[in-house]
C-alpha cells in the first residue's frame, strides 16, 4: 500500500504550490497537497487569520483519510501546521503519522522579534518579503500577482505573528527537517524541533535561500519516498541519521 504525503502549505501557498512535487511521485507514495480556505481550489473561501483555525480546517479535511499509512510535510507556515496538526491527531486518538517532514522552519520554541511586516503599505510590504527571500521572483516581478495574492500572503502572516507556542509532551515520531543554507535559519534554530520528538531528528542543509524547495524537488520526493520505505520495513522503529 502507498504511503500518502499531505503537503500543507507556506504563507501565500496552495495546492498548486507543490505541482512540481506530483510529478516526482512514486509506486511507494502519493503527493497530496492540501488546499486553505481563500486560494488555491477554495478561493471562495473566507481565508483564516488564526494559525489554530487552519490546523482545525486542516484536520477536519483529513481525519477520514488517517486510518492508511500516512505522513505531512510543510513548508514554512505548513511546517508549524504539520507540528500543530499532529498535536490535534494525536488528541483525538488517531494513527499518528509516520513521520513528518518539515522545511524553511525554526522549531516551534524559538521565540524571534520578527519584523511585523504584515501591516505595512504595499511597495514595503513587498520590499521586506523580498528582503527576507520570502517571496518568489516571478511574484515580485509581477503586479497582478501581487495584487491576487497580497491579502492571502498578509492574512498567513498575521496569523504566524500571533502565534505563542505551548510546551507539551514530545511526539514519539521520526521529524526530518531542511532548511536552505542561504536563508535565515541556523542550524540551532532547526535543531530545535528535536524538543518535539522522543526520536532522534534529522537535520539537512540544502543550497538556496527560503524557497530552496523548488531547486530541489526531486531530491526532497524521494528523501521522503526512501525514509517512509524505510519506516514501514521496520515498523517504523527506526532511529535516522
Amino acid at each position: 500500500m502507498k504511503v500518502n504525503i499531505f503537503c500543507l502549505p507556506f504563507a501565500g501557498g496552495s495546492r498548486y504550490s507543490y505541482q512540481g512535487y506530483e510529478k516526482y511521485a512514486s509506486p511507494q507514495v502519493s503527493i497530496i497537497p492540501v488546499d486553505l480556505p481563500g486560494r488555491g481550489s477554495r478561493f471562495a473561501d473566507p481565508l483564516l487569520g488564526d494559525i489554530y483555525d487552519m490546523a482545525n480546517d486542516v484536520f477536519q479535511q483529513l481525519q477520514d483519510r488517517l486510518h492508511e499509512p500516512y505522513a505531512l510535510y510543510g513548508h514554512s507556515m505548513g511546517a508549524l501546521l504539520c507540528y500543530l496538526l499532529t498535536k490535534r491527531i494525536l488528541q483525538e486518538g488517531l494513527p499518528a503519522p509516520l513521520h513528518l517532514f518539515l522545511t524553511g522552519r525554526a522549531a516551534p520554541s524559538v521565540v524571534k522579534q520578527d519584523a511585523v511586516i504584515h501591516t505595512l503599505p504595499k511597495a514595503a510590504f513587498f520590499e521586506a518579503l523580498a528582503k527576507l527571500g520570502g517571496c518568489p521572483e516571478e511574484l515580485l516581478r509581477n503586479e497582478d500577482l501581487k495584487d491576487f495574492f497580497e491579502p492571502i500572503i498578509r492574512s498567513d502572516l498575521g496569523a504566524l505573528h500571533t502565534y505563542e507556542h505551548e510546551e507539551t509532551a514530545p511526539f514519539d515520531i521520526p521529524v526530518t527537517v531542511i532548511t536552505g543554507l542561504q536563508e535565515n535559519i541556523g542550524f540551532e534554530d532547526a535543531l530545535a524541533w528535536q524538543k518535539e520528538s522522543t526520536v532522534l531528528i534529522t537535520v539537512r542543509k540544502f543550497t538556496g535561500d527560503h524557497f530552496f524547495i523548488y531547486d530541489h524537488e526531486r531530491e526532497i520526493v524521494q528523501l521522503m519516498a526512501g525514509l517512509l520505505t524505510g519506516a514501514r520495513k521496520k515498523q517504523h522503529t527506526a532511529v535516522y541519521a
